[in-house]
This record gives structure tokens, C-alpha cells and sequence, in this order.
């Protein structure tokens, strides 16, 4: 990848731990990674909302270079939608990365690609950047629908953005079969859909917008995998969901360029 276009690695915690376990997985992972780390990739955690004020008291007392995210956000800045959380209350925590369209989220909880695109907007709006999932399932796959399927949400999930907002993004391909499965795609096959994700985005925003947008890899990344996967071209980061739980192991995928 080009120099100019710095490596991402998100732990996304989905629904574990408790806040007292959150601060201590931060520190365990604080304690692993080095300086060095942080200047070669970018190292985001996205915990429950309930541990989100723990962990940014935590990382501004001790000037942790992490970057503190969210697992998802509701479009509306206020109202009465009970059990929802706003972009603009997380922003206010110190947040700066929110996840939008999970395909846990599309699956379970009904997300379209209208309601991802109005969360993106609205991540925008509050001054955070958006971590856009797109991903097929497997019976999608198997009918030969990866890259159809793909490109329809990328083309829905920016819509109506400005190139300048999509260079400023992040988007996750996270093939559904692979999610918490042990099953991944091969390094080449996540090349041939982040490639292909960059030429999307370069025919909405154009070829600058393509170039700077960086692109995640998500579904069963652990550090036995994440040097080969981050070796791609194309592939920009990760998006690490249980091996992001333990702090040994998420720092070792951070530092996937160390690790044998």
C-alpha cells in the first residue's frame, strides 16, 4: 500500500466485556505495543456503549495513542428512540471511529443500505469518520454474487457524499461466511474485493478519492493470518472481532511485522 495511506487495525468487541474488563484489556494492550506501533498503523477499540466513558478517562489520563470507537450510532442527533445512541453524544466521548453496517447489524437488527447511508451522513456530521462494512453471504457467494453484491452497498453506503468525505473514510470488507466461523478468505481473494472496492469508489468519488479511502479486511483475522492479508495491495487494515478481545493477540496482530 502507499505510504501515504496508514494502515487501520480496529478491535471490534461486539457485546463483551464489562467496563472493569475493558479498562484492562486497554491497558494489557497499552503495555504490549510500542511506539514504534503507533507509528506504523493506526489501532482503534470499539467497546460497548457502556464502556465507552471508562476508556476515554482512561486514554486521555494516560495519553494512550489509541483511538477510541463505537460499534454503531443512530441518524437523528435527539428523539425519542428509546435503547439508540446518537453520533453527536458519542463525539462528545471522545470517540472519532463509528462503525456503520456491520452485517450483524444488517442480519439481526434489520439495517438496510438507506439506513447505513443516512448513519454514515450523520458520523460525518458530528466530525467522526465511518467505518462502511460491506460483505456477502455465503449462499451469495456461491451463486458468483460477491463482487454484484458488494458494489451495491458501496454505491448505496456513500451516496450523496462529496469525494473529499469518501477519501476520508474507512471501508470493511467483511464476507459474512467468515465472521466468528474460523473460516477466512484467502489473501488473494480479499485482495480481489478490496481492489474491487477501490474501483467502485473510484468510479462514485474519483481516482484520489480511491487512492486515500483505506480499506479493512474483517472475518476470523488472527496473527497467524494478519501479515498475509496485510501484505495485499489493497488491503489497508483490519477489522479484528474475537481475537481483538485478548490483548496479547490483538497486539500481535498489530504488529504484524514482527510477527513469524
Amino acid at each position: 500500500m502507499p505510504a501515504d495511506r496508514k494502515p487501520l487495525i480496529s478491535g471490534n468487541w461486539k457485546m463483551h466485556h464489562n467496563h472493569y474488563e475493558a479498562i484492562q484489556t486497554v491497558q494489557k494492550l497499552a503495555f504490549r505495543l510500542h511506539p514504534d506501533d503507533y507509528e506504523d498503523v493506526d489501532v482503534s477499540v470499539h467497546p460497548p456503549f457502556t464502556n465507552l466513558r471508562s476508556l476515554q478517562t482512561l486514554i486521555d489520563a494516560d495519553k494512550l495513542p489509541i483511538l477510541l470507537g463505537a460499534q454503531h450510532c443512530h441518524w437523528e442527533p435527539k428523539g425519542a428512540f428509546t435503547g439508540e445512541v446518537s453520533a453527536e453524544m458519542l463525539a462528545k466521548l471522545g470517540v472519532t471511529l463509528v462503525i456503520a453496517g456491520h452485517s450483524e447489524r444488517r442480519q439481526l437488527f434489520g439495517d438496510t443500505d438507506e439506513l447505513v447511508n443516512k448513519r454514515v451522513k450523520a458520523i460525518l456530521a458530528a466530525g467522526m469518520t465511518p467505518i462502511v462494512c460491506v460483505g456477502e453471504t455465503l449462499e451469495q457467494r456461491e451463486a458468483g454474487e460477491t463482487e454484484a453484491v458488494v458494489e451495491d452497498q458501496v454505491r448505496a453506503g456513500l451516496q450523496g457524499l462529496k469525494p473529499d468525505q469518501v477519501a476520508g473514510l474507512v471501508v470493511a470488507y467483511e464476507p459474512v461466511w467468515a465472521i466468528g466461523t474460523g473460516r477466512n478468505a484467502t489473501p488473494e481473494d480479499a485482495q480481489a474485493v478490496c481492489a474491487h472496492v477501490r474501483a467502485v469508489v473510484g468510479d462514485l468519488a474519483g481516482r484520489d478519492a480511491a487512492e486515500a479511502v483505506r480499506i479493512q479486511y474483517g472475518g476470523s483475522v488472527k496473527p497467524t493470518n494478519a501479515a498475509e492479508l496485510m501484505a495485499q495491495p489493497d488491503v489497508d487494515g483490519a477489522l479484528v472481532g474475537g481475537a481483538s478481545l485478548d490483548a496479547d493477540d490483538f497486539a500481535r496482530i498489530v504488529q504484524y511485522r514482527h510477527v513469524t
